[in-house]
């Protein structure tokens, strides 16, 4: 039969039941993950994976570049999660990217960093994270005073690399920390975000409505992002330019467990050709990727800082398999020409 393609115990039992206490009513309960933690340790709500590091510690959403120019990235590869969308109109419509960790205290760099737009606000918002950029247009205020997010613009480390001085900025180990310290930003959380996704075990293979997903192509131009995957590791690899993408640290090829592909609608704001999504959305189409297969999902988010929901397309909250999730924004306009197979 021809494929289809389309256009358009896993933790140690105390590490499962601390999962669960984060998992309840889609939030925290602090006082049971201290209490809880005492005795089992940590889970990352980023990533549903075991950490040392407090589950009470907000995250980081950092902007990095992702022009051709500015290859490669550093710090990537040690991202939870890791957004892609459109940052222009111009340049074969380049995209940016924002990577948001949890444990970032003890990461050498990360970047480089540019500045941000309104739509990656909106989505660090969701996370309770602390905005990391340089600069950005002068809309984005009415976004940060609506989402009330925390955020640190500019003044870190330029590290001299042969390129144009906007592609060589780096936040390195500790800068973050110092300079939430001196902004007075809380380093732990101010509202209480909770995972961010619905974690559990979801065997993609078992469902009737899932379909092959060895391989996925975004309509990205400037890049040409690709995924493939790898089943002796159950990770799909990140490619760009026909390349894997890897860390300019150590090298390393960045792989994610997770591809979550969204269509939305979007607008250019001005003639630099600034865009932003109409991420405010109702149930709008996408696709779940892991292990290999895919299932089409529903999305949708209500406000600026209010969390983007995830849904089956019989309504059911999505199960997302642990593990690092990559989150890539296609344009409305462009959605036929995502390649899935």
């Amino acid at each position: 039969m021809r494929k289809k393609f389309f256009s358009s115990t896993f933790f140690k039992r105390g590490a499962a039941l601390l999962s669960s206490i984060i998992l309840s009513a889609g939030c925290f309960n602090a006082q049971a993950i201290i209490s809880t933690a005492k005795t089992v340790g940590y889970v990352n709500e980023l990533t549903g994976l075991p950490t040392t590091v407090s589950p009470l510690q907000r995250p980081i959403a950092v902007m990095i570049d992702n022009d051709k120019r500015a290859n490669p990235h550093y710090g990537l590869g040690e991202a939870d999660i890791v957004y892609e969308m459109v940052n222009s109109t111009a340049n074969k419509r380049v995209t940016r990217l924002m990577a948001i960790y949890k444990d970032y205290n003890t990461i050498s760099r990360i970047g480089n960093i540019r500045s941000t737009r309104p739509t990656n606000i909106m989505l660090a918002a969701e996370y309770n994270a602390v905005l990391i950029h340089d600069g950005g247009p002068y809309y984005n205020n009415s976004h940060f005073k609506r989402s009330k997010i925390d955020h640190i613009s500019g003044g870190f480390s330029r590290i001299k690399n042969g390129k144009k001085s906007e592609f060589t900025e780096y936040v390195t180990t500790g800068q973050v920390k110092r300079k939430m310290a001196a902004a007075k930003i809380s380093p732990n959380y101010t509202f209480l975000a909770g995972n961010h996704f619905n974690f559990g075990v979801n065997n993609l293979a078992a469902r009737a409505d899932s379909y092959s997903a060895l391989n996925a192509y975004l309509p990205f131009p400037h890049n040409s992002t690709q995924f493939h995957y790898d089943a002796s590791k159950n990770l799909y690899n990140f490619k760009e330019l026909g390349k894997l993408v890897k860390d300019g640290d150590d090298k390393q090829s960045v792989a994610f467990t997770n591809l979550i592909i969204l269509n939305c609608p979007m607008v250019k704001l001005d003639k630099k050709g600034y865009v932003i999504y109409n991420i405010i959305s109702q149930n709008r189409p996408g696709y779940y990727i892991s292990g290999g297969r895919m299932i089409p999902i529903a999305w949708s988010k209500t406000g600026d800082a209010t969390k983007m929901t995830f849904s089956t397309l019989d309504g059911k909250e999505l199960i997302v398999n642990p593990g690092k999730t990559y989150i890539g924004i296609v344009p409305e306009d462009s959605w036929n020409k995502v390649f899935i197979g």
